[in-house]
Formats: C-alpha cells, structure tokens, sequence
C-alpha cells in the first residue's frame, strides 16, 4: 500500500451531497470505492445502476461517471479497476470496465472497456499503448 494511504479513510457519500472533497454521488447504496481510492473535486458519479471503484483508483477532478444514460437509455455497472487512473475532465458511460493499472488520458470520452495495463484516450477513447 502506497505510503501516502496509511491514513485513508472513505468520505462520508450522501445521496446528492458533495462530500468533503466536494465531488457528488448519486444513489450511494449503488456506490462502492476501495481502499485508497482518490477522487478529485467537482467528480459526478450517477450510480442508479452501479459503480464499483477498485483500490488505490485515482480519478481527476471534473470527471463523469454514468451508470445511466437518458440519451441513449444505455444502463449498467461502471468498474474502475485496482489501480485505474483516470485524468481530469473524462467521462465514463454505463456498462464500462477500465482494468487494472489503465491510465486514461484527461479529456477522454470512454464509452468502451479499456483492458488492463493499457493508456487510452481521446474522443472516443482508444489503446495507444500497452504497458
């Protein structure tokens, strides 16, 4: 465990409220975020249909994070994976896996799985490198 952890502990996360790093989500019974998790501030995370945030996951600030979409009426669990990075200003759409240790890039758009030890990114998200 990364030494900057030996101190965590999850947030308080009410239904629509910003927790204390002033990132919100909704239907929190859906919501599950693992240990040494870090999620920046100004996130949204829509879990109606479920959102499984793996240890040590790192999300940046002003991210979206939808198990639900009403554009589409696409639903289903989103799952970041043990050691997932996910730069600032993404957005995550229903159903989607990231894997363990992927990096997305800031500005993505990830509306497919991403495999694992992999760094994706753009509009819409793609492999450019495996690690």
């Amino acid at each position: 465990m990364k030494k900057r952890f030996n101190n965590w502990k999850a947030p308080v996360i009410e239904h629509n409220k910003p927790t204390k790093y002033n990132w919100v989500v909704q239907y929190p019974e859906r919501f599950k975020l693992g240990f040494g998790s870090d999620i920046g501030a100004f996130t949204y995370i829509n879990s109606k249909f479920g959102v499984v945030i793996g240890e040590e996951v790192q999300v940046g600030s002003h991210c979206s994070i939808y198990s639900v979409s009403t554009i589409d009426e696409k639903t289903g669990t989103v799952t970041l994976e043990r050691n997932a990075r996910v730069g600032s200003h993404s957005t995550i759409m229903p159903g989607v896996t990231i894997g363990e240790n992927a990096i997305i890039g800031a500005h993505s758009f990830v509306n497919g799985d991403i495999p694992a030890n992999c760094v994706a990114y753009g509009v819409p998200a793609k492999v450019v490198k495996r690690l």
